[in-house]
């Protein structure tokens, strides 16, 4: 079957059109791009593009195409995992399948049309297939390849210690082994972290320093969002208040910025000085704070020896949330025990402080830190809060993920929302000089208000706002 000449955006016109839909103008920038690549012979290549700009299935029609012009070509699809990798490769299947200029590449032989691995109807007689999905883990010695597509292999799970970033650089060099000599190697992802894979000689990156790159940030410098249609300015600054600066510069403007750059800044915090308002309506509780109904709210204890001349604090954080996405920061409660004290020691002392609190605040929960200390602190707090009167509930809570990674990941999104409510109390403490003074991976600085806080923030569901329900529709059906 003879098939006449098509370049890269003709390919994918077609494809779009097929399935009634437009092709953006970033998605058009991207295919002439490789396209052009193609034609001046370029073999090391890195396309970056925003989170959602849909660059996998482009180059998934990419991959079509290059079997449409080269049936014995054969691509390797490599993903941080085996799943992520067979998503592209079906991809790629199903645009051969459905394509009108690729149906006479579908075998005859069902066998040879797996989903991570496929051959096209080809002249040649070769051992691996047209296409080929494998995780960066997996085992990819004696495979050969024209072309590798290197798929999201920067993720977070494997970026964010030096160990890890190490173990992935060893992992990809493999690919060169499997490459054929004049091959194809094609990066494609987003960075994760400061030390991220995609970094440009100029930025102090060299793994792929000789490659040509394609860059397309989801607002270009001068405010021009990159695909309008779907990411408007005002969901370009919703996105990036809900996700946080650090986490949008990196995943939607492509900068591997260094988390030491984050600052938490105390101005940030929204002030109030109300305190919760119980009241019963029809036989059922309402607590309201600034007018508005609260919905959950509850403390978190990360405990410590509470000694009165320093070392770790010993802190109990209380928040409350509305049904709108608002939280509140209620008390930072810094416990100490006093020495002098024979009738109880510093551990019944320090239970009692938080079952008071949870007690007056109407807490539901007060969860506790037990990965040191506190293993042994959820039963003597149990007692406290029964002798206390408080119907509080004692939950045990053991932390696996780094502790900067916490911090940041409750509060920088809230801040640069400004959903972060805190009561007037808390800037009578030490809280908001530790939270200006903190910078991640500075193990000097205080921390033990802000992990507590993170932990009570964390603690909670994530909610949107309760929008009012739509109007009656009119009938659309005939009588």
């Amino acid at each position: 079957m003879t098939i006449p000449p098509c370049d890269l955006p003709e390919f994918v016109w077609i494809w779009n059109n097929r399935l009634g839909q437009e092709t953006p103008a970033h998605h058009r920038r991207i295919a002439r791009w490789l396209s052009a690549r193609e034609a001046a012979g370029d073999r090391r290549l890195l396309l970056m593009a925003f989170r959602g700009a849909g660059k996998s299935p482009l180059v998934g029609l990419w991959c079509a195409w290059l079997l449409l012009r080269r049936p014995d070509t054969r691509i390797l699809v490599l993903a941080a995992d085996q799943p992520l990798a067979a998503k592209m490769a079906a991809q790629v299947r199903r645009i051969v399948e459905r394509h009108p200029l690729c149906r006479h590449l579908r075998p005859d032989t069902p066998e040879a049309w797996a989903a991570d691995r496929f051959t096209v109807r080809r002249p040649g007689v070769l051992r691996d297939p047209s296409v080929l999905a494998a995780g960066i883990g997996g085992n990819i010695t004696g495979a050969r390849a024209d072309v590798i597509v290197c798929d999201d292999v920067e993720v977070a799970g494997n970026s964010d210690t030096e160990a890890k970033r190490e173990e992935l650089r060893e992992r990809l060099a493999e690919a060169e082994f499997v490459l054929v000599p004049g091959g194809t190697l094609l990066f494609v992802g987003t960075p994760h972290t400061a030390e991220s894979l995609y970094r440009s000689p100029a930025e102090g990156g060299s793994f792929l320093r000789g490659y040509q790159r394609l860059v397309i940030p989801v607002v270009s410098p001068t405010g021009r969002p990159a695909w309008p249609e779907r990411f408007g300015l005002a969901e370009i600054s919703a996105l990036r208040d809900r996700v946080g600066p650090l986490a949008f510069r990196r995943q939607m403007l492509l900068q591997a910025v260094d988390e030491r750059a984050a600052r938490l800044d105390p101005a940030a915090l929204v002030r109030y000085a109300e305190e919760p308002d119980y009241a019963e309506a029809a036989g059922r509780p309402l607590l309201r704070l600034l007018g508005r109904r609260l919905v959950s709210g509850g403390g978190f204890w990360d405990p410590a020896f509470g000694r009165p001349s320093g070392g770790d604090a010993s802190v109990l954080a209380v928040t409350y949330a509305d049904d709108q996405g608002n939280q509140y920061a209620h008390r930072i409660a810094y416990l100490t025990h006093d020495p002098g004290n024979a009738a109880a020691d510093p551990a019944t002392q320090q239970c009692r402080a938080v079952a008071e609190i949870a007690r007056d605040l109407l807490l539901p929960v007060v969860r506790v830190e037990t990965n040191g200390l506190g293993r042994f602190l959820p039963g003597l707090l149990r007692q406290q809060m029964a002798r206390a009167g408080a119907a509080c509930a004692v939950v045990e809570h053991a932390s696996s993920r780094a502790k900067a990674d916490r911090i940041l990941a409750a509060l920088d999104p809230l801040l640069a929302a400004r959903r972060l409510y805190a009561h007037e109390s808390l800037f009578r403490t030490p809280f908001p000089k530790e939270m200006a003074a903190w910078r991640p991976g500075d193990a000097g600085a205080r921390d033990d208000a802000l992990d507590a806080l993170a932990g009570a923030l964390l603690a909670e569901p994530v909610r949107f706002p309760v929008l009012p329900p739509p109007g009656p529709r009119p009938g659309w059906r005939g009588r």
